[in-house]
């Protein structure tokens, strides 16, 4: 498998990077393409990385805007793509295949809630409603120790502490390698469980030590270095820091925890397991 970071900052779209989002792509004839999170910004990157039509699928670890926002960018790129549209809103997307997107539970409502507007004093509104987002993705519900395929990977879900229903994502190709993403999660025994033996452990570290004192949100850099030691990951990349938060510090907390290799994730960098 191939890691390329596609939006890396913390919380919102930062000063030369984007909201979070990840692509993982498998080395084969037929390439199994997916990406992690879709935060704000980042369908833009994702364009110059990826041809968007050759997803295999999306999976979302939670429904914050910074993780999944550019959802409602995606789907319009998706169904008013005049090689898709037909001019008809009713019919808006019917004739493409719907991208997998897999998510907690009300992912669809939530996305389209964000994406409707009503049309108000609009002069020529037609009372059509173009925020069905069936129209261009079919959604599953992921939950705690759920396990889905997608292409020649094995998704599995970790329910982790953060104060919306959230998941670390454990992908698993057909070899057997394993990368861990966090998703956003404090310390918790579900994101060591997740993260076990991970080839790569693409981990958030929002927090510093002594000055982001408030548990069950983020992850600082020494809890993220102590849960990929507790997992015995073989490689750390830390990701998800604000531009309020001096990344050299937060990749010292975890030095002084883990004993492997650490990385801070940057835009287009890739890993390859």
């Amino acid at each position: 498998m191939r890691l390329t970071a596609i939006g890396t900052a913390g919380s919102f779209p930062g000063r030369g990077a984007l909201a979070s989002c990840y692509l993982i792509e498998t080395d084969e004839d037929t390439p199994t393409r997916i990406i992690l999170d879709l935060g704000s910004g980042a369908l833009s990157p994702l364009q110059e990385t990826v041809d968007t039509d050759r997803l295999s699928g999306i999976v979302l670890s939670h429904l914050h805007p910074d993780h999944c926002m550019d959802m409602t960018g995606l789907y319009v790129k998706h169904c008013f793509d005049p090689k898709f549209f037909n001019g008809d809103i009713s019919d808006t997307g019917t004739i493409r295949t719907r991208t997998p997107v897999f998510a907690p539970a009300g992912a669809k409502e939530r996305l389209s809630r964000a994406y409707y507007t009503d049309p108000g004093k609009s002069p020529v509104a037609n009372g059509g409603d173009d925020s069905d987002f069936d129209h261009a993705f079919e959604f599953t519900d992921i939950d705690h120790g759920s396990r889905h395929q997608i292409g020649s990977l094995t998704i599995e879900s970790f329910l982790v502490d953060h104060p919306v229903e959230a998941y670390a994502l454990r992908i698993t190709d057909a070899a057997g390698k394993v990368i861990t993403y966090s998703g956003d999660s404090d310390e918790c025994d579900n994101l060591v469980a997740a993260a076990k033996d991970a080839d790569l452990f693409l981990c958030e570290a929002a927090f510093q030590e002594d000055r982001d004192t408030a548990r069950g949100i983020h992850l600082t850099g020494k809890r993220a270095g102590r849960v990929a030691q507790n997992a015995e990951a073989s490689a750390l990349v830390l990701t998800h820091i604000p531009v309020w938060t001096d990344c050299s510090i937060v990749r010292g907390e975890a030095a002084g925890e883990y004993r492997g290799p650490i990385e801070l994730a940057k835009p287009g960098a890739t890993w390859t397991v």
